[in-house]
């Protein structure tokens, strides 16, 4: 079933709703953040991950300081429109750390 912008249910969130970021080849999942509508429509023009960010509270795309971009192949939506999946091609780490993926700490 394919699902528009307007179906999203940004509401349960404060207007977010969150996004795994899986790369398309390896189905690796590299990070999670947070979208709104304005940064979900930057994405489906652009081809390019936009995000919001909850720290600076402004839209930011993945890539535009570090140059690590995400190419985004496809957008899955979960069965309640409330949570993102999306797929896809990356150019470089996800962490801003340096690490490939956002989830490198094991907890004790």
């Amino acid at each position: 079933m394919e699902k528009k912008i307007d179906d999203i249910d940004f509401s349960k969130g404060n207007g977010l709703v969150p996004v795994i970021v899986q790369d398309v080849k390896s189905k690796e999942v590299l990070t999670l953040a947070y979208t709104n509508k304005e940064s979900l429509e930057l994405t489906k023009k652009t081809g390019n991950s936009w995000f919001w960010s909850r720290s600076r509270k402004k839209l930011w795309m993945k890539g535009e300081e570090s140059g690590n971009i995400q190419k985004v192949k496809e957008i899955l939506v979960d069965c309640d429109s409330d949570a993102i999946i999306y797929l896809v091609e990356p150019s470089g780490p996800a962490c801003h750390t340096g690490e490939r993926v956002c989830f490198h700490n094991k907890l004790k």
